[in-house]
C-alpha cells in the first residue's frame, strides 16, 4: 500500500531556499540573475511544492508458498547443479561417517560419493530444499517432486 502526502510548505522551507540558491548560482553572470530566470526558478519551486511523495510499502514477511505434490514453482524443474552437489557432498559425508544406506550399496561402487549419486538418481534420499525468491518468499520442495 502506497500512501502519498503533499510537501509541508513549513517544514521544508530551507529546501526550496537552498533550491532557490543553488539554480540563482547556475544562472548567475556577475552576481545578478534576470527577472525571467527568477521567475523560472521561482515556477520550478511552485511545481516542487505540488509534487506528491510517495513513501514505500511496508516491509514485506516472507511467506511460504504451498505446493503439495504438484509441480515445483520456484525456480527450474529439475535440480540444479548446485542443489545436486550440495546434496551429494552432505550426503556422502554423512555415508562416511556411517549412516546407513538408502539403497543396495552396488558393486561397483568404490567411494561415498558413488553411493550418494546413485542414491540422488533413485530419489531415495529423504531431503528437502528450500529454494528463496529475492523478496524473501520460500517454496520447501521434496526430492520426489523435481523431474
Amino acid at each position: 500500500m502506497n500512501f502519498i502526502m503533499p510537501v509541508s510548505n513549513d517544514t521544508d522551507s530551507s529546501i526550496f531556499e537552498t533550491y532557490k540558491k543553488l539554480r540563482e548560482d547556475e544562472l548567475t553572470l556577475d552576481g545578478k540573475i534576470s527577472e525571467k530566470d527568477q521567475a523560472k526558478i521561482d515556477k520550478e519551486c511552485e511545481v516542487i511544492k505540488k509534487r506528491e511523495i510517495i513513501e514505500r510499502d511496508p516491509i514485506h514477511e516472507p511467506i511460504e508458498i504451498i505446493n503439495k505434490k504438484g509441480p515445483v514453482s520456484t525456480g527450474p524443474p529439475t535440480l540444479t547443479r548446485f542443489e545436486k552437489a550440495r546434496i551429494m557432498g552432505a550426503r556422502a559425508l554423512q555415508l562416511s561417517f556411517g549412516a546407513p544406506c538408502f539403497i543396495e550399496i552396488p558393486k561397483n561402487a568404490t567411494t561415498s560419493l558413488e553411493i550418494a549419486m546413485e542414491e540422488l538418481n533413485k530419489r531415495v534420499i529423504p531431503i528437502i530444499i528450500k529454494r528463496t525468491l529475492p523478496n524473501g518468499d520460500f517454496q520447501n520442495i521434496s526430492l520426489d517432486q523435481f523431474e
